[in-house]
């Protein structure tokens, strides 16, 4: 619940900050005329629908779980990366076209020195909120605020870039220049909003992220105890903030069952807390297979043992996501 609020609080910081900066770069259209500058403020009009949706999907993500919804809403986020992905693409194309325009129908401009460090301004806003939102969306593990607060990134490059460029066509009167400079950031922000649909299209189809899969090796390594004989057939699904986790785990055979849900809870419980964030884990247990996995198995003093003990293996992110059991030719 707190890490809710601390989301809620972000994001409706963002919204609200976003609707002023696009006053602000209107206002500095207005007086300048410059195509740069505008295109800089219709990129930001599109940062605030995306901020609003962002908001909306953050308290969808919150609803807890029902019976149509088994898995929770968390999903919502990666479909808002999408949304906001999308209108970014669009507003880079109309921002290339319109530059393309004049371009060929240059107009001249006024109080170019004075927008320009309206626009520079501005840019020092999106920096320190767009790295406030990485920051905070990474602490909290929501990808709807890593997303706004990149896309406020690419805002703030983009402005740094338009800000020192009116201002040099100011003192050199190179008008073309202003055309120029927005067609170079409509690739930048097409760019940008293909990236945030990508990373979208990817959450929604599930694809494993290698980074997660490799913390979730370095923690279960850590965890690891000498009845854990192996972890395999680990998959890891996100749902916004939420991991949901599958894994089999391979334990002696002959354990009775409450103590084979004993080794299934200390793993859940322990893993919770050193990953420090909301994750659902489903364990399916194995037993060992006698004569097979003894030469990798540490359990002191088995009276079911046919083989001695040869070498540990270590959880990699290789044997770890395989459907089998752990044998020595995996060893990493």
């Amino acid at each position: 619940m707190k890490n809710q609020q601390q989301r809620l609080l972000l994001i409706s910081i963002a919204f609200f900050v976003s609707i002023f900066l696009v006053g602000v770069k209107f206002y500095a259209y207005f007086i300048t005329k410059s195509n740069a500058i505008l295109s800089d403020a219709l990129e930001s009009v599109i940062n605030v629908l995306a901020t609003g949706f962002a908001f909306y999907s953050i308290r969808l993500a919150a609803l807890p779980k029902d019976r149509n919804h088994p898995y929770g809403h968390g999903k919502i986020e990666f479909f808002s990366a999408g949304i906001e992905g999308v209108l970014v693409i669009i507003a880079g194309f109309f921002i290339m076209g319109r530059s393309i325009y004049f371009f060929f129908e240059p107009k001249e401009f006024i109080n170019l020195d004075f927008g320009g460090y309206i626009v520079l301004a501005t840019m020092l806003v999106h920096l320190a909120l767009g790295t406030w939102l990485v920051k905070g969306g990474e602490k909290l593990g929501s990808l709807t605020l890593v997303a706004d607060g990149k896309h406020l990134l690419s805002d703030a490059a983009s402005s740094l870039a338009i800000g020192l460029g009116v201002i040099i066509i100011h003192f050199t009167g190179w008008l073309w220049a202003d055309s120029v400079l927005g067609i170079i950031f409509s690739f930048i922000i097409i760019y940008n909003g293909y990236g945030l649909t990508r990373k979208s299209v990817a959450g929604l189809m599930d694809e494993e992220s290698p980074e997660v899969i490799i913390h979730l090796a370095e923690k279960l390594r850590k965890l690891r105890r000498d009845q854990w004989i192996d972890i395999h057939n680990l998959k890891v699904q996100r749902y916004g903030s939420m991991w949901h986790i599958d894994c089999h785990m391979t334990l002696p055979f002959y354990l009775q069952l409450n103590e084979v849900h004993r080794h299934v809870r200390t793993l859940e419980n322990e893993l919770n807390q050193e990953l420090g964030r909301e994750i659902e884990i489903f364990v399916h247990t194995d037993p060992c297979e006698p004569g097979k996995n003894c030469k990798i198995c540490k359990v002191a003093g088995c009276e079911y043992r046919k083989e001695d003990f040869e070498e540990n293996i270590s959880w990699s992110t290789l044997n770890i996501t395989k459907d089998e059991r752990h044998h020595l030719k995996l060893k990493s």
